[in-house]
């Protein structure tokens, strides 16, 4: 293997750097570059284009608070859609509730899953070994549209940033088909971006713009994401009925037994309370 610095740019001016990172595997698909580092810090993560997707020592982070956060909201759901995900680590974290009926997962890099498979199992072990599981490589733009009205009562938008493979994912007429393809109890949880730099802030303020014009419930919730830009990263809840804290059922979820490392229902109540700053600029999104 390879040793070498892994630095990635948070903004031109602050850049993020794990230096024990060892570089062993890099490919270059239509869609873009994947690699693979293993690090004694962070254990083995791999990179999009030069940016930071999941690494061993903080993925459970990310893949609690996109998969636990609706399910105690509606723990009804039967029927998932995750777009993106490449990983497995939502699909995994799905896969735990024995309720679920469907999980259908839709990537359009298939190498991404292949490689996860391959490298990181920590998080790709479930897309083997459940049957409700079903990948689709396709585009998840055209998937969303394609799909029958009221086909899924959740969607999860495990994308990349609003660049390349995920750009679509970030626009009113997916956001549009999402509610199309949603029963009429549905949750969207959506990939939000940082409210820290102006990079992302900038992408946090669109995306909640066009979903609060569509959705009569729309709210944004907060976790502590250690290696993406500034720490603070963003999900949205979008629902048709149900309010995140209104309609929140710990007693039932708490109910389940199911064992995570970041979520817990005080966390749950205490991720919508948001800081002043980010308030501010969510109001003014139009």
């Amino acid at each position: 293997m390879k040793k070498t610095h892994y630095t990635e740019p948070w903004t031109k001016a602050v850049h993020f750097t794990i230096a024990d990172a060892e570089h062993f595997y890099s490919e270059t698909t239509p869609f873009q570059t994947i690699d693979f580092y293993k690090s004694k810090t962070f254990g083995t993560f791999f990179t999009l284009d030069g940016l930071m997707m999941v690494n061993e020592k903080d993925e459970f982070i990310y893949h609690d608070m996109i998969s636990h956060v609706p399910m105690a909201v509606n723990p009804n759901i039967k029927s998932v859609l995750i777009i993106g995900g490449g990983d497995g680590g939502t699909a995994r974290e799905m896969a735990r509730y024995k309720s679920l009926e469907k999980i259908d997962m839709v990537e359009i890099d298939e190498r991404v899953v292949r490689l996860s498979q391959q490298y990181l199992p920590l998080t790709a072990s479930s897309l083997d070994n459940d049957s409700r599981i079903t990948l689709y490589f396709e585009d998840g733009l055209a998937f969303v549209q394609n799909a029958k009205a009221k086909s899924y009562d959740l969607i999860l938008v495990d994308s990349t940033d609003p660049i390349g493979p995920g750009e679509g994912l970030f626009t009113k007429s997916f956001y549009e088909n999402c509610m199309r393809a949603l029963s009429d109890n549905g949750i969207l949880i959506n990939q939000h971006e940082s409210p820290y730099f102006d990079e992302q802030k900038h992408e946090m303020v669109r995306a909640h713009a066009k979903i609060k014009d569509l959705f009569p419930i729309a709210e944004v919730y907060q976790f502590h994401q250690p290696t993406y830009p500034s720490g603070h990263w963003l999900f949205g809840f979008a629902s048709k009925q149900y309010h995140p804290l209104k309609d929140h059922k710990k007693d039932q979820w708490e109910s389940l037994g199911l064992k995570t490392k970041y979520y817990n229902s005080d966390i749950h109540q205490g991720a919508f309370m948001l800081p002043t700053y980010v308030k501010e600029a969510l109001k003014n999104a139009s």
